[in-house]
Formats: C-alpha cells, sequence, structure tokens
C-alpha cells in the first residue's frame, strides 16, 4: 500500500536517493529543502506524486506550516524522515559560538519542531512513523566533531524519550545510524571551523584512517530504509552500514569495562 511521507533535506545526498525511491515504487512525498529547484527533476518525473516545500527547518513556525499543508494536501502523513541536518567540523575548542549554535538549531531544534508538528497529525489518525536520523556518531564520538556529535547525541536521547511516550498512540519512532557514506555530507554540505595549529596533527592521523572500504555507497541505503518503513514492527535503532556495529561493540565493551572498574565507588557514593 502507498505510504504518505514527508522527509526533509531532500535536494541531495539520503534525502534526494531515497525521495526518488519512495517515488518510484508509488508513495505520496512532501519533500522539503531549502532550495526546492533542486527537485525540479523528480517534479518533472513524477508530478502530483511529489509535494515541494521550500523550507528552512530552525524556522519553527515554518516547520508547523509545512506539516499542515503537507497534511492538507494528500490527507495524511505515514512516516516523518528528519533527515535534514548537516556536519560542523572542528576541534571543540576551534568552535565558535555561532557555528555551535547553528549546528544544534539545524540538527536538533529544526528536528525537534517538525516531530511537535507531526504528533498531533499521527495521533488523530491513530499511526504514523517518525524516523530520526541520527549518526553512529550519536552513540560514539569521534575527535573534531565535538559539536556535531552532540546534536546526534541529543537527537538519540530525545527519540528514545519520545518511543515511550509514543506507545499508547500508535506512532512508532526510529533512529537512523549511519556510519559515513560517500555523500557530500563531509565536503559541499559540511562546515569548518578556523582551525588551530595545534590539532593539525590530529586531524591528519583521523584522516589516514578513513580508507577507500571505509565509507559506504548511499545508494546502496535504499532497501533498508524501505525495509524500515514497511515494517510492522520497526527497531528503534537501526545502524546503516557494515563500520557501525562493530565499532560500537569495541566502545561499549571498553565502557562496560571501567564502569565495572569504579563500581565500588560508585555504590559507595549511594549512601545507604
Amino acid at each position: 500500500m502507498a505510504k504518505t511521507i514527508f522527509i526533509t533535506g531532500a535536494s541531495r545526498g539520503f534525502g534526494k536517493i531515497w525521495t526518488e525511491a519512495f517515488l518510484k515504487r508509488g508513495d505520496k512525498v512532501t519533500a522539503t529543502a531549502r532550495d526546492i529547484s533542486s527537485l525540479n527533476d523528480l517534479v518533472e518525473k513524477y508530478g502530483d506524486n511529489i509535494l515541494p516545500i521550500q523550507l528552512n527547518v530552525n524556522d519553527r513556525d515554518a516547520d508547523f506550516a509545512a506539516v499542515k499543508k503537507a497534511k492538507e494536501h494528500f490527507g495524511s502523513i505515514d512516516v516523518l524522515i528528519n533527515n535534514a541536518g548537516y556536519g560542523l567540523f572542528g576541534a571543540v575548542e576551534e568552535t565558535s559560538e555561532k557555528e555551535a549554535r547553528e549546528q544544534m538549531e539545524t540538527n536538533f531544534f529544526g528536528l525537534l519542531w517538525l516531530t511537535q508538528a507531526a504528533i498531533p497529525v499521527m495521533r488523530e489518525q491513530g499511526h504514523g512513523h517518525i524516523i530520526q536520523l541520527s549518526s553512529v556518531l550519536g552513540v560514539v564520538a569521534a575527535p573534531v566533531l565535538g559539536i556535531y556529535n552532540a546534536s546526534k547525541y541529543a537527537v538519540e536521547g530525545l527519540s528514545e524519550t519520545l518511543a515511550t511516550e509514543m506507545k499508547g498512540f500508535g506512532i512508532k519512532i526510529s533512529l537512523v545510524e549511519p556510519n559515513g557514506f560517500s555523500t557530500d555530507w563531509g565536503s559541499a554540505s559540511a562546515v569548518h571551523s578556523t582551525a588551530l595549529p595545534q590539532y593539525d596533527q590530529m586531524k591528519a592521523d583521523q584522516q589516514a584512517r578513513f580508507t577507500e572500504d571505509f565509507f559506504g555507497y548511499p545508494e546502496a541505503t535504499t532497501d533498508a530504509i524501505l525495509t524500515l518503513i514497511d515494517s510492522e514492527n520497526p527497531p528503534l535503532r537501526l545502524f546503516l552500514g557494515k563500520i557501525a556495529l562493530p565499532w560500537v561493540k569495541q566502545v561499549y565493551n571498553a565502557r562496560l569495562a571501567e564502569w565495572d572498574q569504579w563500581n565500588d565507588v560508585a555504590t559507595a557514593a549511594h549512601g545507604h
């Protein structure tokens, strides 16, 4: 059965690839982007099945208006995919206040506003699926991406809480956590803080770890997203790519070992 899907950040990368995949199989898609001219090829090909909306997700009023327009146009919103976001590259010390606030505005607050806008629509329907684009960097951290890591950790905490709140309304929540993929996330779509020379070697060491095999092919994610959307019982968390799970297991094993090592101190702090 065709679904009605609302996806942000549809102009490029995962957003554009997934939007076309939805349309190709007959779904109806509200696709938002800051520049909707990037969607002209899809409008020409799929006509009334796509509703392009110019949207800066940082604008809460515009987010609510976009959701209202999508509901009025297609009659329902079965799936919301909060895909809009970008990477801020720079050590924590290098990051300006403006850069940090703008990163959180887009990656966290934009996602929050659209989630808040969609919940009443889905609650009235008695069903819905909210898919939040997180990252493996919302589960484990990497150097020189501190504010980006923080934005995705915030998305993780918000969405895990939301999943417990939505159970009684028939609304499902999923966090999609990709590892690195060969999109323009790390190039044309990225923002870089002003560099300090003290971090040059750290950045070089980090870059050297990124072999060609590290990055997945974004087009290969389509089947996973379609499977997620069509699942009767979707997971709360879904990695994309083969790098994420082994990395997370390694980090979590080290965390558990450290917590165990310090558990006597922690238990004594309870006081009784």
